[in-house]
């Protein structure tokens, strides 16, 4: 069942259930109590990430039940990725490095094929079902080659698990709101990094567990980025350890800007704009790094800090061109638009940039929680006709009371 209510209705209900005073709440959580009253009422966006995690660690609660848990509503494109979890949930839960839950499996080469080819293709086009349809019985398969090869197939097997664990985890649970399945994903890519022990693949697996660990503490993806960093700078000779690299720093940079540490923040920024102006953009780039994506993490840094302004001016130079990730083309116009959404004046461009966001991914833009609440906050503000009909169909087809 979903929960209808917006992040500030939950978070009045929370605190009432706590019985705390929104002076104890504010001072907890290190925000002004006129912020969270304006939230409670809907008159402020609830949507940044250090906010949530400050919220839900005073109110000594889950993030989730601070957001709202994944549910499943009318709209097929909304709900219908979370019909295929339980058979990814099997593949994680079902299997151990040591004992596979399958008796047979499809060649290294062909498993290898399906990974960096039709699943990549699902990741470009942001969709959801499909690739876990696919991801889910290579994880098994890989499992079992893992668990019966030779030390040459079984190091091969490990290597591609963590790819897997990768499409599982960070790109798929962890966007549907499945927190804890994310995080066992990236767990279970550490596992079979640990076995490995080279330095790209223990790089990478940190790289999963800073982007998938609950972020209650900022501070530890934090420090697991930039470690697994400084650990992989004497390697990044060869583009992809280059590219893993600039990666870490940027998911250090939003952890930085997360707890506050701009200076921190921008100086990991620094660092992968660096590499990326060295490397270029690449088809098929790891996490799509190149120029444009170090932009579109700018872009949500300067939301993490609060700079809206700063944000809608960094998203007003990107060039969308060279990026063929939809998951990523459609964040870059959610953010943009929740940019929008809190600056005085700008509420069509928000409901412009939604609606870009939602067209290019659907599944992903409909089951996102901040855009949902950004979408709440439009209904309530005052839109022309045309413009109030966009908003409602997007809560429509959100499964949100409009």
């Amino acid at each position: 069942m979903h929960d209808q209510a917006t992040i500030g209705a939950r978070l009045r209900a929370l605190r009432r259930w706590r019985r705390m005073s929104l002076e104890q709440l504010a001072g907890q959580a290190g925000l002004s109590k006129s912020f969270l009253s304006m939230a409670e009422r809907g008159q402020r966006i609830l949507d940044r990430r250090s906010h949530i995690a400050a919220l839900a660690s005073a109110l000594r609660v889950s993030e989730t039940e601070l957001v709202g848990a994944p549910h499943l509503g009318r709209d097929p494109e909304q709900s219908g990725p979370h019909r295929v979890v339980p058979i990814v949930r099997a593949a994680l839960t079902g299997n151990t490095l040591n004992d596979p839950a399958t008796d047979q499996a499809r060649p290294l080469d062909v498993l290898h094929t399906v990974l960096f080819r039709e699943i990549a293709d699902m990741r470009d086009s942001a969709d959801y079902v499909s690739r876990a349809q696919l991801v889910a019985p290579v994880i098994d398969e890989l499992h079992w080659h893992a668990a019966t090869g030779g030390e040459a197939n079984r190091r091969r097997a490990l290597r591609l698990l963590i790819e897997a664990c990768h499409e599982t985890g960070v790109t798929t649970l962890k966007s549907l709101g499945h927190q804890d399945l994310a995080y066992l994903a990236a767990a279970r890519a550490n596992e079979a990094a640990t076995l490995l022990d080279e330095p790209l693949t223990t790089a990478y697996a940190a790289y999963l567990r800073a982007r998938a660990m609950p972020k209650g503490d900022w501070g530890r993806p934090l420090r697991i980025a930039s470690t697994a960093a400084d650990r992989l700078e004497p390697h990044i000779g060869s583009r992809d350890a280059g590219e893993l690299y600039g990666m870490l720093h940027l998911t250090a940079a939003l952890s930085a800007a997360a707890i506050s540490r701009s200076g921190l923040a921008a100086d990991h920024l620094a660092e992968a704009r660096s590499v990326a102006v060295r490397l270029g953009e690449r088809q098929n780039a790891f996490g799509t790094f190149g120029p444009t994506n170090v932009a579109l993490w700018d872009i949500a840094i300067a939301m993490e800090r609060g700079d809206y302004g700063q944000a809608v001016a960094v998203s007003s130079g990107v060039v969308l061109g060279p990026m063929p990730n939809m998951e990523r083309r459609a964040v870059f116009h959610a953010d943009r638009g929740r940019a929008f959404a809190h600056l005085k004046g700008e509420l069509p461009g928000a409901v412009t940039e939604l609606k870009k966001a939602e067209h290019i991914a659907p599944q992903i833009i409909r089951n996102n929680p901040v855009v949902q609440e950004t979408v709440l906050h439009l209904l309530g503000r005052p839109l022309s006709a045309s413009q109030g009909r966009e908003v409602r169909g997007m809560a429509a087809r959100m499964g949100l009371p409009h």
